[in-house]
């Protein structure tokens, strides 16, 4: 069994491994494609990813930051109301919320019409959010809870005991706030914005919608549009290099968090460390800084996107017939419901029955074989940062040498006409998400029972099926919430490699926002949203128990 894991976790590296071989080929043409793509486009693609991970970067670490302290060392009417609400927006991607503030802000939209009617203006009232600056805007507001997670426990378990005892010694507030506990949130804080930067660059659905010129827009193009597999397979080479570098600063700063957590508190066990009670401004304006990003990030786009579909239901003052609610698009509706269903279902199970499989072989293993199957897990860790265009890229690199090679193999029919490729590609980056959550599950199994099943006797199996399967039910249920939401959610590998008839919820709104029918697109985004918030309210159950 330790062979065919190893096999496996190779197996869901091939995409990556294909994508970095496309610089061991260099010949006279690709370095034609590279110098190409150097003087064309590659400075823009450059450019307005910089700009927006710089942007979405600094926006992500102030709100989440500042809401994480508002929360966590204050105490204010509603403290515990925002506790979970913040968490909220992590249920709404972000191509969602682009389709329904663009829908509620662009100049026909019913808000800037019926401010000209009132004031008698002309033109734009303000920038179009169709834009780079919209974008930021938008990342930030569905991405901050990354850096309010990490960063509200990290002042729970440290910052709140050391500010306790610099108040005893007669330090203000302010010294407080800024000289304690945000030196201690510093790793937190970092490892939140990385996690942030890896979904900003990963992201399709907004760069597409606003028509940005990111790298992962420019990955597509270059494959769909220019059908020129050397570029396509080189941007996201470059994407990929720049998410290892995001990679290796989360895992750093996971790294000093884990050595700060583990370090006593100086006066931990005596002190009482309670939350800073505000009044009158102070109070004002930790509901501002807690209010406005639920506001923004979940309550606003959900309730737009419930009046659009009500009103084009039939639901609205003209009454007019209207193709949303029928009887034809909710019999399509079904169909890419049940489409989406299956796909996350399969996905999450495969994904959860091989995180089992290789928890279980890393608790048993010993010696070599266990420096094996660590590296295997180290693998298959990887899949969840690199992006959804980098895999899409990767596999369809192997199926086209592979179909060169064995053409009758079926290779291509297989990848692109049946769902075996999407499936794969699901495993690629969503296999790391069941793995952790296992292995969390793990950990808190001592192994002192398995000892005690192997003197009584019992195998391997036995044990795997009728001890370990048990304790960790609730662990692996969890874990596969977990696979499923991401991969309704998931869009740009989706995109490329799904067969025909197989439209998942997040592919028909895209492609209906991007036909500029944002009604029609109301219902599928609402439905992905829906499904988004159960682990989001189980998360937000664990943090209050905890």
């Amino acid at each position: 069994m330790r062979a065919a894991l190893i096999g496996l976790a190779l197996l869901l590296a091939l995409p990556v491994l294909g994508v970095m071989g496309a610089w061991l080929g260099l010949d006279g043409g690709s370095l034609d494609v590279l110098r190409q793509l150097a003087d064309t486009v590659l400075p823009a693609y450059a450019g307005q990813s910089l700009m927006l991970v710089m942007a979405v970067a600094f926006g992500v670490a102030v709100v989440g930051g500042a809401t994480a302290a508002a929360v966590t060392l204050f105490d204010f009417p509603g403290r515990r109301v925002f506790e979970w609400a913040l968490l909220l927006p992590l249920a709404m991607p972000a191509y969602v919320l682009a389709y329904a503030y663009t829908d509620a802000l662009q100049y026909s939209g019913p808000l800037q019409v019926a401010l000209r009617a009132a004031t008698g203006a002309r033109g734009a009232l303000w920038p179009d959010v169709r834009s780079l600056g919209g974008a930021m805007l938008l990342f930030v507001a569905c991405l901050y809870p990354y850096v309010y997670l990490l960063a509200r426990t990290a002042l729970a378990e440290q910052a709140a005991p050391m500010m306790e005892a610099a108040r005893l010694l007669g330090a203000p507030l302010r010294r407080r706030v800024l000289e304690v506990a945000l030196p201690m949130a510093r790793p937190a804080l970092a490892a939140g914005v990385a996690l942030a930067l890896m979904e900003t660059l990963a992201d399709y659905g907004v760069g597409s919608y606003f028509g940005l010129t990111t790298f992962t827009t420019g990955i597509y193009k270059a494959w769909l549009v220019l059908d020129d597999h050397i570029a396509a397979a080189q941007l996201a080479s470059m994407l990929l290099a720049v998410v290892a570098l995001l990679m290796w600063a989360e895992q750093r700063a996971q790294a000093r968090l884990r050595f700060t957590a583990s370090r006593p508190s100086a006066g931990s066990g005596s002190l009482s460390a309670r939350p800073i009670a505000l009044h009158g401004s102070g109070r004002l304006a930790a509901w501002a800084v807690c209010g406005v990003p639920v506001l923004l990030g979940f309550v606003l786009p959900v309730a737009w996107l419930t009046r659009l579909l009500w009103q084009e239901a039939g639901g609205g003052d003209d009454g007019g017939a209207s193709p949303v609610l029928s009887v034809g698009y909710l019999a399509r509706f079904a169909d890419w419901a049940a489409a989406t269903f299956r796909l996350a279902t399969i996905a999450a199970a495969a994904a959860v029955l091989f995180a089992l499989l290789l928890a279980f072989a890393l608790r048993r293993a010993q010696g070599r074989r266990a420096r094996w199957l660590r590296g295997a897990a180290h693998v298959v860790s990887l899949g969840y940062a690199v992006p959804g265009a980098v895999v899409a890229v990767g596999i369809l690199l192997w199926t086209g040498a592979l179909q060169v090679w064995q053409p009758q193999w079926g290779a291509a029919a297989l990848v692109t006409g049946t769902v075996f490729g999407l499936l794969y590609a699901y495993l690629v980056r969503f296999s790391a998400v069941a793995l952790q959550s296992v292995q969390a599950g793990y950990a808190r199994v001592p192994v002192s029972i398995d000892e005690s099943a192997r003197l009584l006797g019992a195998g391997r199996r036995r044990t795997f099926v009728e001890l370990h399967l048990p304790l960790l039910g609730r662990t692996a249920l969890a874990a596969a919430l977990l696979v499923f939401v991401d991969t309704m959610k998931e869009l740009p590998a989706t995109l490329v490699l799904r067969p025909f008839g197989s439209d998942t919820l997040a592919v028909v709104a895209y492609q209906f926002a991007r036909d500029e029918r944002l009604a029609e697109a109301a219902l599928p985004s609402l439905a992905i949203v829906v499904v988004g918030l159960i682990p989001v309210l189980l998360l937000s159950r664990a943090l209050r128990s905890r």
